[in-house]
């Protein structure tokens, strides 16, 4: 009898479930046997680009939110591999964003407000960098200022995250390729003299801002750099009218392919997802995600098409205690929040493409780096 009832419920379940956007469960379930088909000992192919999306203070319910906002879909629900990881830092259960991508970008766990640096400030390679050491184009796009913490992170080597000024001076020191963001003071309107937007040019760059030209006036050149700067510090939101990331993505996307035959590293963020928990502004937190996940929908478009493409979407943390709570509705949702700050709580990875079966299961954030470091390897 006990086995009849579990047949019954199985069934019901799988019967309710199919309900759910089938476009997305048949990709799912291609993918799934896909990656099942590797015999014992056999390795995966490894793939020719690597695209980080890290979606800032994104915990699972700012994904339920803006799923039961947007229809109860998503382009997450693509993916066929989903993991956790345990986002506390050196020091500190609860990490901030600069501690947490540190650990995205260069394997290690340090204090919150370290960028690049480990425990003892000394300076770590990042993911990056590695890549530009193996001939990868690379590039950041991001909705905060570029030389905020997490993109700083994979670019600076700071013992504080304030420093944003000798933040964007360690971009002359590395051959990003690519990076779209705010925080144009900080280049060209600096205490110490220095016209690092001028610099960039007379590195052969093609630098251009939002003051001159809007991003998709932009002419791009193979053969040269690109650098657009979206503010002249921090971006707008969403709801006030920025409409970026999707282009710079895709511009980002297209560039780098073409910037080099050995592949490329694209690291993305959705930063002011983050900024919506901090205000406790769930209707500032949901568009955001939306707008994320609609980037996301466009880099596993690409993803999809080019097949040599690892595609890893993550959060450095979970920002605000959000909660749904009862007489909610889909499309109409009561919420709440513990705190302004940001939360312990494990963080979904998801991914997609070649080498997307090492992040399943639960694993530190110390780990992402390293997973993409081996997927790199030739």
């Amino acid at each position: 009898m006990k086995q009849i009832l579990f047949i019954l419920m199985l069934l019901s379940w799988v019967s309710c479930n199919t309900q759910i956007d089938n476009d997305a469960s048949v990709e799912v379930e291609a993918d799934w046997k896909r990656l099942a088909s590797y015999k014992a000992g056999e390795t995966p192919p490894k793939p020719k680009n690597i695209i980080l999306l890290i979606g800032d203070g994104m915990g699972v319910t700012q994904i339920s939110a803006g799923m039961y906002m947007n229809n109860n879909k998503l382009n997450l629900e693509k993916f066929p591999v989903v993991g956790l990881h345990k986002s506390y830092s050196h020091d500190k259960l609860v990490t901030d964003s600069a501690a947490g991508a540190t650990a995205f970008a260069s394997g290690v766990k340090t204090y919150n407000g370290a960028i690049g640096v480990d425990a003892d400030t000394i300076p770590v390679k990042t993911i990056l960098e590695i890549a530009e050491d193996r001939g990868l184009a690379t590039g950041m796009v991001a909705t905060s200022t570029i030389v905020h913490a997490t993109p700083a992170s994979f670019i600076a080597h700071q013992k504080s995250r304030k420093m944003y000024e000798e933040i964007a001076a360690d971009f002359m020191n590395t051959e990003i390729d690519f990076f779209v963001g705010g925080g144009k003071r900080y280049f060209d309107r600096r205490a110490d003299d220095r016209n690092l937007y001028q610099e960039l040019q007379d590195n052969d760059y093609v630098v251009s801002d939002y003051f001159k030209e809007d991003l998709i006036q932009c002419e791009l050149s193979w053969k040269k750099n690109f650098a657009y700067f979206t503010a002249d510090n921090d971006p707008l939101q969403v709801s006030q009218g920025r409409d970026y990331l999707f282009l710079a993505s895709k511009m980002g996307m297209a560039f780098l392919r073409n910037h080099s035959e050995k592949g490329f590293f694209l690291m993305i963020e959705g930063s002011q997802i983050d900024w919506g928990g901090h205000a406790n502004d769930a209707d500032y937190i949901i568009s955001e995600m939306i707008d994320f996940d609609r980037t996301i929908g466009e880099v596993l478009k690409f993803a999809e098409k080019d097949g040599e493409t690892l595609v890893i979407v993550t959060a450095d943390h979970e920002t605000g205690g959000f909660a749904i709570n009862q007489e909610s509705e889909m499309g109409n949702l009561k919420t709440a929040f513990t705190t302004d700050y940001h939360t312990a709580d494990l963080i979904p990875v998801f991914a997609y493409g070649p080498g997307a079966q090492m992040f399943s299961g639960i694993y530190e954030n110390t780990a992402i780096f390293h997973k993409m470091k081996k997927a790199l390897a030739r």
